[in-house]
């Protein structure tokens, strides 16, 4: 199953991931507040996940990391800053 993880303790919620992902599989979540103070993004519904790595490459602070499973190995992609 492919996957990402969002680093929310310091995500600034800018949403661009969200805007990203075209099978709108990360929202802001309007509950909870880091401890910077945002909004942060969220992840969901990873059985969609296509593993295209968009909201990975647009997230400003480098803060998503792209789990794609092939057959038993998976693989992790992670912006390079």
């Amino acid at each position: 199953m492919n996957k990402i993880t969002i680093r929310e303790e310091r995500c600034k919620g800018c949403a661009y991931c969200v805007l990203a992902c075209k099978r709108e599989l990360i929202r802001i979540d309007p509950e909870r507040i880091n401890n910077l103070g945002y909004n942060p993004a969220v992840f969901s519904n990873g059985e969609a996940c296509t593993g295209c790595a968009l909201c990975a490459e647009i997230c400003p602070e480098v803060l998503i990391e792209v789990f794609r499973e092939r057959g038993k190995v998976a693989l992790k992609w992670q912006n390079a800053e």
